[in-house]
């Protein structure tokens, strides 16, 4: 369940619209938030107290343009490296879901361009709801979650219909893509799917539920045929499984071949045309 979100601001104003969009979602309506701007260091005095005073302008309207109890707002302004304290702010508060604003760029250059959400991606052991610069964000009514054979789908589906269950004309999109090593594409979205091993108890669990939803299994290569899939099914919000690949030995150090990644989550979060929620589990 979430409680705590950590919205992670950078005057941009996409994340304060999602965060409004979730606000509409009745199981989202008890949650606290806490507001983060960072301010990255500067060379001189003069100009870190400039910085700061700008910071504190954005962080003010961040805060104004929330559609939520002011008591549950927790707004906090930060000096430091964006990229490890919006990590560390998430671990300090324990937050249940991570908001960011993200320009989309692919693996390599989101290094070179020193991309703040792809290493707080890579890093941060906390759910991410990933808002890109170039989508139009949209009511929450239709929400994919992407279902595979892996024991945490179950958590992942359960976070889906929780967005959902209680939301007028709300729908889920069960989806499960198998990859085709002869690269041709195929899909159901009929009968056939409601057969799909995979998806039964997915299936199962909505009808239990009473919750509309739609399925869909389909072969292809599974980073480009889940985002067609968002585009052709109108997904307003698409939840996948995205695994902490740091090694327990690890987590304190950042090497060039995690940070680049190679995953399905991966490619999603680049090409995805809607928010995309990167689901982990939190011990």
């Amino acid at each position: 369940m979430i409680e705590k979100i950590l919205l992670a601001v950078a005057g941009r104003g996409l994340c304060e619209e999602m965060f409004n969009m979730l606000m509409d979602i009745p199981s989202l309506q008890q949650t606290s938030v806490t507001v983060l701007h960072v301010v990255p260091p500067q060379v001189t005095s003069d100009g870190m107290a400039d910085k700061l005073e700008e910071g504190g302008k954005i962080l003010a309207k961040a805060v104004q343009s929330l559609k939520i109890d002011p008591s549950k707002v927790n707004p906090r302004l930060k000096q430091g490296d964006p990229k490890t304290t919006v990590c560390q702010v998430a671990e300090e508060e324990k937050s249940d879901l991570v908001i960011m604003g993200s320009r989309g760029f692919g693996r390599l250059q989101s290094i070179l361009e020193n991309s703040v959400s792809q290493y707080v991606f890579q890093l941060t052991s906390r759910p991410m709801l990933l808002v890109k610069d170039d989508i139009y964000v949209k009511k929450i009514k239709r929400v994919m979650v992407a279902i595979d054979k892996s024991e945490s789908a179950k958590q992942y589906l359960d976070l889906a219909i929780s967005l959902v269950k209680d939301v007028s004309g709300g729908q889920i999109i069960l989806v499960h893509v198998t990859k085709d090593l002869t690269g041709k594409s195929t899909e159901d979205l009929t009968a056939s799917a409601e057969k799909d091993p995979v998806l039964a108890p997915a299936i199962a669990t909505a009808k239990k539920m009473g919750i509309s939803y739609r399925c869909v299994s389909a072969t292809g290569k599974p980073g480009e045929t889940i985002c067609r899939l968002t585009d052709e099914l109108n997904a307003d919000l698409l939840v996948i499984g995205s695994p902490d690949r740091r090694p327990s030995v690890a987590k304190s150090f950042v090497d060039l071949d995690r940070l680049l990644g190679n995953s399905l989550s991966d490619y999603v979060r680049v090409y995805a045309n809607c928010p995309v929620l990167l689901a982990r589990t939190i011990g």
